[in-house]
């Protein structure tokens, strides 16, 4: 009988030790990545942030991890750019638990007052037709693909690019952004938490799974996209305060990235 208890090195990822778990794929050979220096833990055992494999993975290992991410509680993404942040630990974990005090809609809500408050009024034509009114979240979409199948896909393409993989210890991928300490989005949002709520409203209302993440990058693909314009233009909307530069260093206005990102089964955010 094949011994598939988890590795010790994967165990001291949990806090229980990795009690339970288990992990029926072959595990390349890799390294568990600690914290910056200066992290204190917030009040809680430090623990190694993640595990990232030496070499590039391929799309056949993402998938197996993923396969066993029921057994293993190990959520598996590509990391992109790893000499930094992650080679250098350039993280600073965060209490999943504390994402529960958020919403999507709060968080556009709150974004959407700061933002246009501080735009001049000629500018507010790039969030046509809202204004500066917060249209709130968009409506759910409608499954077009099983939600794993489309993940799998999008990291079987972007494992093209050679990226090594990252296992972290969490149940869904938004919470695995605020446990490895990814830090992304800094410039626009000091906080990773309530962006993490952001994303699992949208693993829940797009079928979103997230897939990689970079220095300043975050992708993400979806199995329920928008497919018509009205639809498209309201999700660009909530891109917009999750990731303004996506629109304003991209097509520039509302109307232009929903053309972008109608029909799509990935969405790519990017930070300056």
């Amino acid at each position: 009988m094949n011994d598939h208890r988890l590795p010790r090195e994967l165990c001291r990822l949990f806090p229980d030790g990795g009690r339970g778990r288990s992990l029926g794929a072959p595990l390349p050979p890799g390294d568990l990545v600690w914290p910056d220096p200066g992290y204190t833990g917030q009040g809680r055992p430090i623990l190694p942030a993640f595990w990232m494999s030496d070499e590039p993975a391929t799309a056949e290992t993402w998938a197996l991890m993923r396969a066993w991410h029921p057994h293993s509680g190990l959520w598996p993404l590509l990391l992109d750019e790893s000499a930094q942040p992650w080679a250098v630990g350039q993280v600073m974990p965060d209490d999943p638990r504390q994402i529960d005090h958020f919403t999507a809609e709060g968080f556009m809500a709150e974004v959407w007052q700061e933002w246009v408050a501080q735009m001049p009024s000629d500018a507010l034509d790039e969030l046509e037709p809202f204004g500066a009114i917060c249209p709130g979240p968009a409506p759910p979409g409608a499954l077009k693909a099983d939600p794993e199948a489309v993940a799998e896909w999008y990291a079987g393409r972007l494992a093209e690019k050679s990226m090594p993989l990252g296992l972290v210890a969490a149940p869904r991928g938004a919470d695995a952004l605020a446990v490895m300490g990814w830090q992304g989005a800094l410039h626009h949002n000091e906080w990773m938490v309530p962006m993490a709520a952001v994303v699992r409203s949208w693993e829940e209302r797009f079928g979103a799974r997230v897939v990689a993440v970079g220095f300043n990058t975050l992708e993400l693909s979806v199995a329920a996209p928008p497919v018509d314009p009205e639809h498209a233009l309201h999700v660009a909307a909530e891109h917009w305060t999750f990731c303004p530069d996506n629109v304003v260093q991209g097509p520039g206005d509302l109307q232009g990235y929903a053309e972008q990102i109608i029909g799509g089964h990935s969405w790519s955010f990017w930070w300056d």
